[in-house]
């Protein structure tokens, strides 16, 4: 039996350890916080949204990008202050932009894919993670945001998921809490949402009972390989750090990935990018009537929504681009309680948990799945804002490519996936 180490216990840390020990591997997953799922695993948007799978790499995302760079409180802001790291990243975005379709169809049927592979394992392992399969609204103001979603649901229907334009009476019937006037949505019935914080807790546990060695609070500080043996560093608050060796080692390791990837002389351009969301406490019997069922995403606004149960509803959304930065502003955390008070006025907003976490997010918005170009070294990473969404399959074709190469491993040389 080969051992491997999984660098990250975010949801795809988790789901790539519980993937590899179904197939028999010794793994151990290491994580820096003393649970899983603390960072960007944490309180985001909890959609399941093959709907949301159309990739940013569209002109469109550049202008309003520029138009909104001097707006604390826009949809997305970047911080006009240049990086390497930044212009390299945006250099390869604008490069990716002829492959808009491409990306947006196999990300589509990437995420109706993951589907199978979660609820499943949700059920064998009896994992309770609030899910609601009531489908997600897509909501729009105006005829153009309107006319372009059609669009885009010309691509998801090639990757094979299906949704309908609906109209704002049907809007209606479908989420009567909704107020304000609309040009009209998109419907898809197929999509879900959970607590991805809760999922990934419950598989962590599922994972140890398959055998998985999880390491909290542990803090790696350096990975090496040789192509035969991976060398782990980890950082110890009051002894000298310890040294780990594995035959293999997968990064999964969110906005860290990069540095990690650099030590192992892999380049993997991932860019943090700011989301924030509120989880609203609904502590009254109106709170709760007055909050949705049917999750919605405002593209305007590029907010999304999940009912997580009785008593709580989550707002998520916004991208920033400043570095890694995990401050919780409060310009940018307004807009977003302005919001459920206007499209939910039932909704006591007096109690409110914020939270911002660091998308992991590549230049061409598609996920870095396979190998490094050491053989016994692989990587998961780079979901950008779908990590919930994808995590399942990415962590299924992980394990293929790593349960494939695991008699070679330490002999192969092999270039990145």
């Amino acid at each position: 039996m080969k051992t491997i180490a999984v660098i990250g216990g975010g949801i795809t840390g988790v789901t790539t350890a519980y993937a590899l020990a179904k197939r028999g591997f010794a793994v151990t997953l290491f994580e820096r916080h003393r649970y899983a799922a603390m960072e960007t695993s944490f309180a985001n948007g909890g959609q399941l949204s093959a709907s949301n799978a159309e990739v940013w790499t569209h002109w469109s995302t550049i202008l309003k990008g520029l138009k909104w760079m001097l707006k604390s409180d826009a949809p997305l802001l970047v911080n006009p202050r240049p990086t390497w790291h930044k212009l390299s990243w945006f250099v390869e975005f604008m490069a990716a932009m002829p492959h808009y379709e491409r990306n947006t169809i196999e990300t589509t049927r990437l995420a109706v894919a993951a589907r199978k592979h979660l609820f499943a394992w949700a059920q064998a392992e009896g994992i309770d993670f609030d899910l609601k399969r009531e489908g997600i609204l897509h909501i729009y103001r105006n005829k153009a945001g309107f006319d372009h979603a059609g669009e885009v649901s010309k691509m998801l229907a090639k990757g094979g998921l299906p949704r309908r334009a609906v109209t704002p009476q049907e809007m209606k019937a479908i989420e009567p809490t909704l107020a304000g006037n609309y040009y009209g949505g998109y419907f898809t019935e197929s999509d879900s949402t959970g607590d991805i914080h809760k999922f990934t807790s419950g598989l962590a546990a599922a994972a140890e009972r398959l055998g998985v060695r999880t390491l909290y609070g542990q803090d790696v500080t350096s990975v090496q390989s040789n192509g035969r043996q991976a060398v782990i560093t980890v950082a110890q608050q009051v002894a000298a750090p310890s040294v780990h060796t594995f035959d293999g080692v997968v990064v999964c390791a969110g906005v860290a990935s990069r540095d990690f990837a650099a030590q192992l002389g892999d380049r993997v351009n991932i860019y943090p990018v700011k989301g924030y969301s509120i989880t609203v406490n609904l502590d009254d019997e109106a709170s709760q009537r007055g909050a949705p069922q049917v999750s919605l995403l405002d593209d305007e606004t590029k907010l999304v929504t999940s009912r997580l149960g009785l008593t709580r509803f989550r707002v998520a959304g916004t991208a920033e681009f400043n570095g890694v930065n995990r401050d919780i502003r409060a310009d940018r955390i307004r807009p977003l309680v302005d919001w459920v008070a206007q499209c939910f006025p039932q909704i006591n907003t007096r109690s409110v948990v914020p939270w911002a976490g660091l998308r992991p997010m590549m230049p061409n918005m598609m996920p870095r799945v396979g190998r490094g170009k050491a053989a016994n070294v692989f990587y998961n990473t780079g979901h950008g804002h779908l990590g919930w969404t994808l995590s399942a399959v990415t962590a299924d074709m992980l394990g293929d490519v790593v349960a494939a190469g695991a008699g070679h491993i330490g002999v192969l040389q092999t270039q990145p996936g």
